[in-house]
């Protein structure tokens, strides 16, 4: 079973004194904080920060991360950590409200702090939660998003039961803040319908912000089966881990989930496989540590960076497909799968749409299938598969979405995959594709609710015959 969390959104405006300097500078905090339980005020809650903390001048840093403790009973204190950077520097906030019963609004508003800097003091002030404007969009904010499992790692596990004509993927894209690069790491498994051993292979590749993508395979050799995930020619990608050695590169990467686990298909395609494929994410957000070499001494340095890794289990590639990773921000996540099937009947269809939207803890629209009946004429949700833009507009209860996806063809690497049954497909995957997301909501007419302009930072497919 999944708990309950908590996220909301707090804002502290405040001022500053550096040490070095005699006036003081004006500060400001937006941050969001996710804590695995529910908030409640007779025990000490632990949270995580990021957001985006700003000094007039001399910091603007929209990738701080820090803690929260809130105890407000066992220890009457609200503690704030945050680590951020500031001219080149590592600085850390720290700082806490005291509670008091006597004075409970300043207590509960007023943030003393202390800068650091390698443990040594540099500044100190003093924020506060601005009531008059704060007060409503802070308590809007509050969501109670189910927390992944304790057992979701084991959707790393392998499903393949030695069925011939059985595809099974685990996949691995992220994007390095530093410098703008993508990751793709791709495991598979394929079982060929002639019942001849099943064989493993993959391949890693880097995209750079500027200059062409480079890649190298791995395998095939016979596989095994491996519990904790997939393990091929000394190739890894278990629960919180990915390394190997192939051609030019190699890599170790660990990976710290944030997210719950997001079927981007019906839930039940994924312990039930009736349809031709399922597709899910394990966590719907992961941040990656470690390092990517290959080429001649070229070395990507990952910390922190954001990505997902996502499973894949059918009984081979689609006629046509398109598909979408964009990491929103705060923990909002954006997934789609858009295919015609290989299946006869299916395969006279226009592509099948599956989308969902995590935005606040809470999943958009609440069941899958609601986004793919539209062939049917029972939904409104629709692709236009193509390169280098497609797009994919919908509309479920009140909201509705278009999506366009850009993958510049000097940005986009094209490999080979080959199906059980051994006919060909090939994808042309962009791990620094563009994406323009416009989420609108009917109140009387349609406004626009949200809109997200990813450059560069959204992962995608297209594939064909």
């Amino acid at each position: 079973m999944t708990a309950r969390g908590t996220v909301f959104r707090e804002t502290l405006l405040g001022r500053v004194r550096m040490t070095d300097e005699e006036h003081e500078r004006p500060v400001r905090l937006d941050l969001v904080a996710r804590a695995d339980t529910v908030l409640l005020p007779h025990r000490t809650t632990p949270a995580r920060l990021t957001g985006r903390v700003r000094i007039a001048g001399r910091a603007d840093d929209a990738e701080a991360e820090g803690e929260l403790e809130v105890s407000p009973l066992a220890r009457r204190r609200i503690r704030y950590r945050i680590t951020f950077a500031s001219e080149g520097r590592r600085l850390v906030l720290d700082g806490w409200k005291s509670l008091s019963p006597a004075r409970p609004v300043a207590s509960t508003t007023v943030l003393p702090y202390t800068l650091y800097e390698d443990g040594e003091r540099v500044g100190e002030g003093t924020l506060r939660f601005p009531l008059a404007t704060g007060l409503l969009p802070f308590l809007a904010s509050f969501r109670f998003p189910r927390t992944a499992p304790p057992d979701a790692d084991r959707q790393l596990e392998p499903r393949w039961d030695g069925s011939p004509g059985r595809t099974e993927v685990w996949y691995t894209t992220l994007t390095d803040p530093a410098t703008g690069s993508g990751v793709w790491l791709h495991h598979e498994v394929v079982a060929p319908t002639d019942g001849s051993g099943a064989y493993a292979h993959g391949w890693i590749a880097v995209f750079p912000k500027d200059g062409p993508a480079r890649h190298t395979r791995f395998g095939p050799e016979p596989f095994t089966g491996e519990r904790q995930g997939f393990t091929a020619d000394g190739i890894r990608a278990h629960p919180g881990l990915l390394a190997g050695t192939a051609g030019s590169f190699t890599w170790s990467l660990t990976e710290t989930p944030e997210g719950v686990p997001l079927h981007t298909f019906p839930r039940w395609s994924w312990r039930r496989p009736w349809l031709p494929a399922s597709h899910m994410l394990p966590y719907a957000r992961c941040r990656y540590s470690g390092f990517v070499r290959y080429g001649d001494g070229d070395e990507l340095r990952l910390d922190g960076a954001v990505g997902a890794s996502a499973r894949i289990y059918g009984h081979g590639n689609a006629r046509r497909w398109a598909w979408l990773h964009a990491d929103l921000g705060d923990g909002d996540v954006l997934e789609v799968v858009a295919a015609v099937s290989m299946r006869p009947g299916l395969n006279r269809l226009p592509p099948l749409v599956f989308l969902r939207l995590l935005r606040g803890g809470r999943t958009w629209p609440t069941r899958a299938e609601r986004t793919a009946v539209g062939w049917a004429g029972l939904g409104r949700f629709r692709a236009d598969i193509g390169l280098p833009e497609w797009r994919v507009t919908g509309r479920a209860g009140r909201r509705r979405i278009r999506v366009t996806v850009t993958q510049p063809p000097e940005r986009t690497l094209a490999l080979d995959y080959t199906d059980p049954d051994g006919s060909p497909a090939v994808c042309r995957n962009s791990e620094t594709a563009d994406a323009v997301v416009d989420l609108e909501r009917w109140w009387g007419r349609w406004r626009r609710e949200a809109v997200w302009r990813l450059s560069g930072t959204a992962h995608a497919e297209v594939g064909d015959r």
